[in-house]
């Protein structure tokens, strides 16, 4: 056995100790017994198989089996936990969601009544028309006090409001956008169900209620027109409720007037204004709240002075300072075609425009 020494558990109470204790070498207690490396061999184990007087013993595992049923249950635990919140996940998985909608659209041109009125000085236009008091860019789009609704929290309702309010000022308000030199800035918060149609109203636009760029954005024609001031004046309102448990829903109505010139022109040409309202209805799902996406479901647009005669699903083709309207309808409307949208068109107010 092992050499002399002090008990591995310590000195047993009541047991032999002290320095001057004679029998200390030779004393141990069960502890120190059980806790040796070498244990002599029984003498019927020595006769029966010639084994030597000692063997060693293996070294003890105390605990080993309750570790092992520690680890076995946290791996229990973390696999339970696993499940439940798969089942439990807060936001719906792709294949738990309702098919998103398709856009459905219309454009309506306002033809003028007369010649288009224009003067060198954007800012006198605006001074003498009814956006005379909008507010400039993105201001005049305020977000609205809001509160939560049955299914949605309030920091969910401000999110919704502030991504549509992100989705118009792109679409309406960015000059590379309404130039038609981009549609990227709109194009990244559409949620990602709606991205094939939105891609092939850009790529092949079309007149029938679902494939007209026009319907996404304010997109004007850069051969006819430039913008003669980029601070375009606005004016709007926007509204979230609950469509039902899981949508909300956010309407946005909003004017927005723009100061334009012929394409080509010198900077003192005159100046018109083009004035496009846009009502839009948007709705969201939890995983759009949490990616900052938008479903555009509607949108119904009137823009003048246009003329009902020309195409305004792919650009909208602004009569300017001194033009009038060509004589002439919307296009014809087959009412064979099930699938085809209505051509439609409207009459700019007189008093829509500005007084020069």
């Amino acid at each position: 056995m092992g050499g002399p020494g002090d008990p591995p558990e310590g000195t047993p109470e009541g047991g032999p100790g002290g320095a001057e204790d004679e029998y200390r070498s030779v004393v141990f207690d069960e502890s120190f017994v059980r806790a040796a490396r070498l244990q002599e061999s029984s003498a019927a184990e020595r006769v029966a198989d010639h084994a030597p007087a000692v063997r060693r013993r293996p070294p003890l595992h105390r605990g080993l089996a309750r570790q092992a049923m520690i680890l076995v249950l946290l791996i229990a635990v973390a696999f339970g936990t696993a499940i439940y919140m798969g089942v439990r996940h807060p936001y719906s998985t792709p294949q738990a969601r309702r098919s998103v909608e398709s856009l459905r659209m219309t454009v309506i041109p306002l033809a003028p009544q007369g010649r288009v009125p224009g003067a060198a000085d954007a800012e006198s236009l605006y001074a003498r028309s009814p956006a005379a008091d909008f507010e400039r860019g993105a201001e005049g789009i305020p977000l609205p006090a809001s509160r939560g609704t049955a299914h949605f929290s309030d920091s969910q309702v401000v999110n919704a409001l502030t991504t549509v309010k992100d989705y118009i000022v792109r679409s309406s308000l960015y000059p590379e956008v309404i130039t038609g030199r981009e549609a990227s800035p709109a194009r990244t918060l559409v949620d990602s169900d709606q991205l094939d149609q939105f891609d092939q109203s850009f790529a092949h636009p079309a007149a029938d209620g679902r494939h007209a760029p026009t319907g996404w954005v304010v997109r004007i024609d850069p051969a006819r027109a430039r913008l003669a001031d980029d601070r375009i004046r606005a004016f709007g309102t926007l509204t979230a409720t609950e469509a039902d448990p899981a949508t909300l829903e956010v309407t946005a109505d909003n004017t927005f007037v723009y100061a334009l010139r012929p394409t080509g022109a010198a900077a003192g040409a005159p100046a018109s204004l083009f004035t496009v309202r846009r009502a839009l209805t948007f709705h969201f799902d939890r995983d759009d709240l949490r990616t900052r996406q938008v479903q555009l479901i509607t949108a119904y647009v009137q823009a003048g002075p246009l003329a009902c005669a020309e195409d305004s699903s792919a650009y909208l083709r602004p009569l300017l300072a001194g033009q009038t309207a060509r004589s002439g309808g919307p296009a014809g409307t087959n009412p064979y075609e099930t699938d085809g949208a209505t051509a439609l068109c409207g009459t700019l107010a007189a008093r829509a425009q500005p007084k020069v």
